[in-house]
């Protein structure tokens, strides 16, 4: 053999094997990535479950007028405790995510409506007309309220996952017309 062999015997293995742990490293490398984005991905979809419950929950005790009369207990069906609702989007009958409505419902702001700021050929603005009583041949002739108030209602749905860590808290306002009678017991 000739001398300059000999002295190049070793370094094709040692380049062969500084290539395959180069390799190794941008394997490991991509692996840990795709890793780490499955898990953001992961906690963004558990996010936006849970604040589409929160959501859902808003809507639902919007929907019924009982949280007008009872913001103790607004939720019709709740799952456990008053003003508890339970979401179960897979359909095993196990919920995914649990909303309270924390603190109840509260009406922050009221005001009767008048009865000259009344159309009469609005249905829902006869409704608060109809019925009311006569004061010396003038409707109302002491305040001239109607029989209906605006109210300005502020509901906070905490949603929280049953088997991961998402937590989302939503705050919703919301203006109803009701009766000035639940005005004169709601909205204290």
């Amino acid at each position: 053999m000739r001398p300059g062999l000999r002295s190049q015997r070793g370094a094709t293995l040692f380049i062969a094997l500084v290539m395959l742990v180069m390799l190794t490293m941008f394997a490991v490398s991509s692996l840990n990535s795709s890793t780490s984005n499955l898990k953001v991905v992961g906690n963004m979809q558990s996010r936006g479950e849970a604040l589409n419950a929160a959501q859902e929950a808003i809507e639902t005790v919007i929907s019924t007028p009982q949280f007008i009369s009872n913001p103790a207990n607004a939720v019709l069906n709740s799952c456990g405790a008053p003003n508890t609702l339970c979401t179960d989007l897979t359909g095993d009958g196990a919920p995914e995510y649990t909303t309270q409505l924390v603190p109840m419902p509260a009406c922050v702001a009221k005001s009767g409506i008048k009865m000259t700021d009344l159309v009469l050929t609005n249905i829902e603005d006869l409704g608060c007309a109809a019925g009311q009583q006569q004061q010396f041949g003038v409707q109302n002739a002491v305040t001239g309220d109607s029989l209906c108030a605006n109210t300005l209602w502020e509901i906070t749905a905490q949603t929280a996952g049953m088997a991961n860590s998402a937590r989302v808290t939503v705050t919703q306002g919301v203006g109803i017309r009701i009766s000035a009678d639940d005005m004169a017991t709601s909205c204290l």
